[in-house]
C-alpha cells in the first residue's frame, strides 16, 4: 500500500526525460509541476492532469524520433497513476461540481485512450455545461447519457484490445477472465463510473425515474432498451454466452448477448452490441425486456443467480427486477395461464403460388409478389431495384415453387415425399398436444424429426431443368458464368417481415460463395435453414401455422463495401418519428449480428448525435476469389462520414415519401433498411418493416410504472448533492 500510494513525483521523470525536456510538450509538462506545487486542491490537480493527459495524447504523433516518443509515453502513464490517486479526493458538493469533476474524467480518459479523439469532439460539448446557472431535467438527464456512454466505451476500448487474447488465455487458466475487469477497475475509467453514477442517482430523485434492482449499488447505470415484462428464473451468465443452452422460460443477464439466441423470457447484457441488431429487432418485436448494465452490476447480481425473479423494463426506460416473493397481485396476474394460441398470428398463405418453377429475374418482381412468388426480401429489393436503379444490384430470385416441387421427390429411408414427412410431423405433433402429453415433450419430438428433415434437404438431388435455369440466368442476368461471380444467397421466407412479426436473422444467408458445386450446396443449406432449432422455436413463440413456412432465395452479387449497417427510419433513442437511427460496422455484413457497431441518432430538425463508436476489433471482407476475409479494425477515424449522413437522410425521405406510393400500401409505420457504402457510393441491401410490439407499448402495466416526467424542471447547478 505504501507502495501503491507513494506520491508520484513528475518532476523526476521528466528530469530524465531528456529528449522532451525544453520541447513543446516538455514545457508543458513542466509548467504543470509548477502549477501543482502553488495549488494542491484536488480538483485542481485532477483538471490539470486531465488536460496534460489530453495534449501529450494529441500531439505525440508530432514528435518524430522514436525514443522521445516512448518517454512521452512513460510521462503519460505517470499523468494516469496520478490521477488515479487523486480523483477520490476531489469530492464535489454541488451539481456544477459533480459535471466538471466528470469532464475532468472524461478528458482524461481520452487522454489515456480510452476514448478517441473524434469521439472527444462530438460528446465535449454536451459534457462542458457545469459553468452554466440552471439546466432542465431534459439538458441534464442528456449529459448523463452522455457521460454514461464514455464509461461504456471506456470499457468497451478494453474489451477490443484484450478479448480475444483473455479468451484463449481462458481456455486453461478460467482466472484470466478477470483481467478486462481488472484493466477497467485499475483505470480512469473507475472513477468516472463512480462519479457518473453519483450523478445518476441526483437526477433520479428529481426525476422519480427510479430503477429498483433487488438490493445492488450503483442502479442509475441500467437502463431499458425495449419495453416489457417477464417472470422466470434468473441466470446470470459471467463469461462467454456462446455455448449456453437457453430456456424460453428464463430470464439471462450476459456480458453479451450471443449472435444466435433462441427465444428467452428476458435479457439484459453488459455489451448491447447495438440497438438495431437482429437480436435487438427480434426482442423488440416479441415485447420480451432488455436492458443494459454495467458490469459491476452484473457481479453484484450474480448471488441471485438462479432464484425466481420478476423483470420488467418500463417505456421511458426504468427497470425492476425482484424476488417472486415480492411480487403484487398485479404482477401475478400478468401471468395467469392464457389460452394457447393468443396473440399469434397466422403465415399468410392464400395468394402463395406454388405453380412457378421458373428462376426469376430479380427486375421482375415487386413488392406485389412478397408471400405470393417469393419472400419480402427478394420482393421489396426487386421494388428498390425500380426506385433507386443505380443503387441496387441486379439479382436472381428462387421462388417458393421451385422449393416445394423438390419436396415433392421421394425422401430416402421414408415412404413419403419430403413435404408429406414434413407435415405428418406436425399432425402427430397436434396429436400428441390433444392427447395431453407436456408440450417440452412435443417440442423435442419435432426437433428431432425437423433434424432429420434438414440433413435429407442437405442431400436432396437438384432437378437438371433448375441446375439449367441458374446457368443461363447467371450469364442473361449476372453477365457472368455460373461460378464466375461471387454472390449471396439469402433465405426469402413468407414468415418474415410481416407487420406483425420481423423474423429477422432467423435463417440463413451465405456470404460471398464463388464456386458452382458451394452455389448448388448453399441452396439446399438456405431450403434447411427455417428448420433449425433457433429458426424453429422462434416462430412457435408467434405463428399459429409454422407448417406452412415456404423458403424462396435472393441471389445478388457481392459488393465488398467499406462499411455497412442500418437505417431505421425513426428515432429509437431520441422517441420521435421523424428523426432516424443508423448503426455501421466496417465492412459486410454490418451491425445486422449484434457487432459494437457506430451508432447516431440523425434529428429531423437538424444535425445528429453519437450514440455510441463502434468497437469490432476485426471486420470482414468479401474477396473476388469467394468466401470472406477479416481485417484488422482501427477506431481513430469514424466510419460514417458527412457525405453518407446527407445521403442516408435524403434516402429516408425518399423512401417515407414514394414506398406506400409505388407499392399501394396503407403501412405507415417505420421501415429497417440494410445498406452499405463503397467509395462513398451507397448500396441498398434490403427494407423491410421496423416491428415494435404493440401488446407492450400499450400494457397498462408498464404505463403504471412509467413515471410522469416534467422534462422542462429548471434545475440549478448550486443545488447539493
Amino acid at each position: 500500500m505504501n507502495t501503491f500510494f507513494k506520491p508520484v513525483d513528475v518532476q523526476s521523470l521528466l528530469n530524465k526525460s531528456k529528449l522532451v525536456k525544453g520541447t513543446i510538450l516538455g514545457d508543458k509538462v513542466q509548467s504543470f509541476v509548477d502549477g501543482r506545487a502553488n495549488n494542491e486542491a484536488p480538483s485542481y490537480s485532477v483538471n490539470e492532469t486531465a488536460q496534460l493527459l489530453l495534449e501529450i495524447r494529441e500531439e505525440l504523433l508530432t514528435e518524430k524520433r522514436p525514443l522521445a516518443r516512448l518517454q512521452l509515453l512513460d510521462i503519460s502513464l505517470k499523468l494516469e497513476e496520478l490521477l488515479f490517486q487523486n480523483a477520490p479526493n476531489w469530492e464535489p458538493t454541488t451539481v456544477s461540481g459533480q459535471l466538471e469533476k466528470i469532464c475532468a474524467l472524461t478528458t482524461a480518459s481520452v487522454g489515456a485512450g480510452y476514448l478517441e479523439l473524434w469521439e472527444w469532439e462530438q460528446i465535449s460539448g454536451a459534457l462542458s455545461k457545469f459553468n452554466q446557472d440552471q439546466l432542465s431535467l431534459a439538458e441534464l438527464t442528456q449529459v448523463l447519457e452522455t457521460a454514461r456512454a464514455a464509461v461504456e466505451w471506456s470499457a468497451a476500448m478494453v474489451k477490443a484490445n484484450y478479448q480475444e487474447v483473455v479468451n484463449t488465455y481462458t481456455t486453461f487458466e478460467p482466472k484470466a477472465y478477470a483481467f478486462i475487469d481488472d484493466r477497467i477497475r485499475g483505470s480512469v475509467a473507475l472513477h468516472l463510473g463512480q462519479s457518473v453514477g453519483e450523478l445518476g442517482d441526483f437526477i433520479s430523485k428529481e426525476s422519480a425515474l427510479t430503477n429498483k434492482v433487488m438490493d445492488v449499488a450503483n442502479q442509475s447505470t441500467f437502463r431499458g432498451l425495449n419495453p416489457g415484462y417477464a417472470f422466470g428464473e434468473l441466470v446470470v451468465v459471467d463469461g462467454s454466452s456462446e455455448d449456453i443452452e437457453v430456456s424460453a422460460d428464463k430470464i439471462y443477464i450476459f456480458q453479451r448477448s450471443p449472435s444466435d439466441l433462441k427465444p428467452v423470457a428476458g435479457i439484459a447484457t453488459v455489451a448491447e452490441g447495438n440497438m438495431v441488431s437482429h437480436v435487438q429487432l427480434l426482442a423488440r418485436n416479441l415485447g420480451i425486456p432488455n436492458a443494459a448494465l454495467s458490469d459491476q452490476n452484473l457481479q453484484s447480481l450474480k448471488k441471485y443467480s438462479g432464484q425466481r425473479v420478476f423483470y420488467a423494463v418500463s417505456n421511458k426506460g426504468n427497470v425492476i427486477l425482484k424476488p417472486e416473493s415480492q411480487m403484487t397481485d398485479q404482477e401475478r396476474g400478468l401471468f395467469v395461464k392464457k389460452e394457447r394460441n393468443t396473440d399469434k398470428i397466422e403465415v399468410p398463405v392464400e395468394k402463395i403460388q406454388l405453380g412457378n418453377t421458373d428462376v426469376l429475374n430479380m427486375r421482375d418482381v415487386d413488392a406485389s409478389d412478397s408471400g405470393a412468388l417469393c419472400g419480402p426480401k427478394a420482393a421489396n429489393l426487386g421494388q428498390l431495384k425500380k426506385m433507386f436503379p443505380e443503387q441496387v444490384v441486379e439479382g436472381l430470385v428462387i421462388p417458393f415453387g421451385i422449393f416445394r416441387d423438390h419436396m415433392d421427390q421421394q425422401m430416402p429411408g421414408e415412404n413419403s415425399s419430403y413435404w408429406e414427412y414434413l407435415n405428418a410431423m406436425f399432425k402427430e405433433a397436434e396429436r400428441m398436444r390433444n392427447a395431453d402429453v407436456p408440450e417440452p415433450e412435443v417440442e423435442n419430438y419435432q426437433l428431432r424429426q425437423l433434424e432429420t428433415l434438414r440433413g435429407a434437404i442437405k442431400k436432396m438431388p437438384l432437378k437438371e431443368d433448375f441446375m439449367n435455369q441458374l446457368e443461363s440466368k447467371f450469364k442473361s442476368v449476372l453477365g457472368s458464368d455460373f461460378g464466375k461471380v461471387p454472390v449471396f444467397l439469402r433465405s426469402d421466407t413468407n414468415m418474415e417481415d410481416l407487420k406483425e412479426f420481423t423474423g429477422a436473422g432467423l435463417n440463413l444467408t451465405l456470404f460471398n460463395v464463388l464456386d458452382k458445386e458451394k452455389v448448388l450446396e448453399g441452396i439446399k443449406d438456405v431450403w434447411a435453414s427455417p428448420y433449425t432449432e433457433r429458426s424453429f422455436k422462434w416462430r412457435q413463440v408467434y405463428l399459429l401455422n409454422p407448417e406452412n413456412v415456404f423458403p424462396s432465395i435472393l441471389v445478388i452479387p457481392s459488393v465488398d463495401v467499406d462499411y455497412s449497417g442500418v437505417l431505421i427510419t425513426k428515432g429509437i433513442n431520441s422517441g420521435n418519428d421523424k428523426d432516424l437511427t443508423v448503426a455501421f460496422s466496417r465492412g459486410a455484413g454490418g451491425a445486422v449480428d449484434g457487432q459494437s457497431a457506430e451508432t447516431y441518432t440523425i434529428y429531423d430538425s437538424n444535425g445528429y448525435r453519437l450514440l455510441a463508436p463502434a468497437r469490432e476489433p476485426m471486420y470482414t471482407t468479401l474477396p473476388a476469389i469467394g468466401g470472406t476475409g477479416k481485417k484488422v479494425a482501427t477506431f481513430q477515424n469514424r466510419v460514417v462520414n458527412e457525405k453518407n449522413m446527407k445521403d442516408i437522410k435524403t434516402l429516408a425521405k425518399t423512401i417515407r415519401e414514394t414506398l406506400p406510393k409505388e407499392t399501394n400500401s396503407d403501412y405507415e409505420g417505420a421501415y429497417d433498411v440494410e445498406l452499405g457504402f463503397k467509395e462513398d457510393k451507397l448500396w441498398l441491401f434490403q427494407i423491410r418493416p421496423f416491428v415494435e410490439n404493440k401488446k407492450a407499448l400499450s400494457s397498462g402495466y408498464l404505463e403504471s410504472i412509467t413515471p410522469k416526467i416534467n422534462t422542462e424542471k429548471e434545475i440549478s447547478l448550486g443545488t447539493k448533492l
